[in-house]
């Protein structure tokens, strides 16, 4: 699988979604150390994503994609909080879970074909 770039990385996109939504959901939250820790979590699955792409070499890129799929758990956990403190509601806990998801899946598909 070749790539020109990171940002065509259907994943990368998916994970750029994920985070502006999640931004955007806790953006006036008064919980900071939940806000700070879920969204940089979000953040982390994109960056991730982009940095081991840059460093040009499968094993390298593998390592980071690992890296980001760790992230994606952590943000299902912290959204598992969010819904059980009823920060969110089940509708926004299932969208934003299930995105989270969608974006785990495709990483392990995606280092899979890097191996």
């Amino acid at each position: 699988m070749k790539f020109d770039k990171f940002e065509n990385i259907i994943c990368w996109q998916k994970a750029e979604k994920l985070t502006t939504q999640i931004y955007l959901h806790f953006k006036n939250f008064k919980d900071f150390s939940f806000r700070d820790q879920i969204c940089r979590a979000s953040v982390s699955i994109m960056n991730n994503i982009a940095e081991g792409y840059e460093r040009m070499g499968n094993k390298e890129f593998c390592k980071f994609l690992y890296i980001a799929k760790g992230s994606s758990a952590e943000v299902r956990s912290m959204l598992h909080l969010a819904f059980e403190l009823k920060y969110i509601s089940r509708e926004n806990y299932d969208e934003l879970n299930n995105q989270a998801l969608e974006i785990s899946r495709m990483l392990s598909g995606l280092i899979k074909s890097l191996k």
